[in-house]
């Protein structure tokens, strides 16, 4: 299920869905996702919440809960999306902000896969790197943080994002 709680120019519910089966099918997911994209201060609320930390981030990630048999639920998990930084990222890379979202999507999706670019030994990187082309998107988070100081995205609170 997609909630657009903020527009984005050139996205439609119906067109992130779609993403959102492609991109889960690409990176190996099993279960729905869901995805909220909101304003700064609801992901705020949320980091705040869940992670300890009291500010905006572009993306967070929820991994579904294990059932009390330990079989997974059909849920793989949430992702809550900053529309104003996913705009801001946009503009400063210079692609449009419905590419932004789905940049930001994926790499939820990673992380709902139990990837973690923390800790992992750029194996995450890789994964996105290859999954960005197969999908056909532009530069991913992780490899936004290794561009060049004019050009790098500032992460916002991170962390499992």
């Amino acid at each position: 299920m997609v909630i657009l709680h903020k527009r984005i120019v050139g996205l439609k519910e119906s067109a992130l869905e779609r993403f959102v089966l492609t991109a889960r099918h690409v990176a190996g997911l099993k279960g729905a996702v869901n995805v909220l994209i909101t304003s700064n201060a609801a992901v705020r609320s949320l980091n705040r919440t869940f992670r300890g930390n009291n500010q905006a981030t572009d993306v967070l990630s929820f991994p579904a809960s294990f059932s009390e048999r330990g079989k997974r639920s059909r849920l793989a998990g949430e992702i809550a999306i900053s529309a104003e930084i996913a705009l801001q990222n946009a503009v400063r890379l210079g692609h449009a902000p419905a590419q932004e979202i789905k940049i930001l999507t994926l790499h939820g999706i990673l992380h709902l896969a139990g990837f973690d670019h923390e800790r992992d030994n750029g194996e995450m990187a890789r994964k996105e790197a290859k999954l960005r082309e197969k999908l056909g998107l532009p530069p991913g988070l992780i490899e936004r943080a290794n561009l060049p100081a004019r050009k790098a995205v500032q992460s916002r609170g991170r962390g499992r994002d």
